[in-house]
């Protein structure tokens, strides 16, 4: 319970009993959601101000405690009255202005060490059970003020989703142009394609000269190719459909050339 500590301690000389150090705890509670203390009593009284601190005679009526608060965005003002059943003490909340009612009973020997009033450090027990009492018990029935509402997580849509090959793309929507992937250029980029199922990127483990990225000129077949076609074998225009690698002493990757497994088996 961060920042309890220097309250307690500037509220100890006014702490003679078990329930004065549990309204104290409780009263940093309202304060970490959001409200902070008017006064004592149902009535306002003159010269007040919020403060985060107990007011002045907080502690008079050991049997019912009586404190005002207000939310730091004034939407909210509570009448607070904890009042002493035996070893109990009842929680009573009201919200003046929309007159909604909580309550909440507290074990007092559940949550502070009476033997320990002077410790800071051992008086406090089960801290975690009485934050989520006073949360779910009276902060949550009433309402948190608006200052308080959690921040959501930034939106992570504008991460490129292409630093992954496997990851599908985001959904674009309806007359929405999908993202180009890049397709790298370099002769260097070996290895790319195999990393892609998809089959939309270039650079696999076998390196082909007729697409690393180095520009070749076009074919005309009507002009004839060399030792395997003579000019004007093939009419301008007409569909041909090449056979043989292209290009003078240029071979292509051959998939044949890797052997197959047991290759080196003799009876294959």
């Amino acid at each position: 319970m961060v920042g309890l500590e220097p309250l307690y301690a500037w509220a100890r000389p006014a702490i003679s009993r078990p329930q004065d150090a549990l309204v104290c705890g409780i009263h940093w509670e309202l304060i970490r959601h959001g409200y902070r203390c008017l006064g004592t009593g149902d009535q306002p009284g003159p010269d007040e101000r919020k403060s985060e601190l107990l007011p002045a005679g907080w502690e008079a009526n050991k049997e019912v405690y009586t404190l005002r608060y207000k939310s730091t965005d004034g939407a909210r003002e509570l009448l607070l009255k904890a009042i002493m059943v035996e070893d109990s003490m009842i929680l009573n909340v009201m919200d003046r202005r929309s007159q909604k009612v909580s309550d909440v009973t507290l074990a007092v020997a559940d949550y502070i060490n009476s033997e320990h009033l002077d410790d800071f450090h051992k008086v406090y027990k089960n801290t975690e059970e009485l934050r989520t009492r006073i949360t779910s018990g009276i902060i949550a029935p009433l309402g948190a003020p608006a200052g308080k509402a959690r921040m959501e997580p930034e939106s992570r849509e504008d991460v490129i989703w292409d630093e992954n090959p496997l990851r599908l793309p985001p959904r674009q929507p309806m007359g929405a142009r999908a993202p180009s992937r890049p397709s790298p250029l370099s002769p260097f980029a070996v290895g790319g394609e195999d990393l892609d199922p998809f089959g939309g990127r270039s650079g696999g483990m076998i390196v082909d000269p007729l697409h690393s990225g180095i520009p070749h000129p076009g074919i005309d077949p009507s002009s004839g190719i060399p030792g395997r076609l003579p000019p004007g074998a093939v009419p301008p225009g007409a569909r041909f459909d090449p056979f043989g690698p292209l290009g003078a002493g240029r071979s292509g990757p051959d998939p044949d050339h890797l052997p197959p497994p047991g290759y080196d088996d003799m009876f294959m």
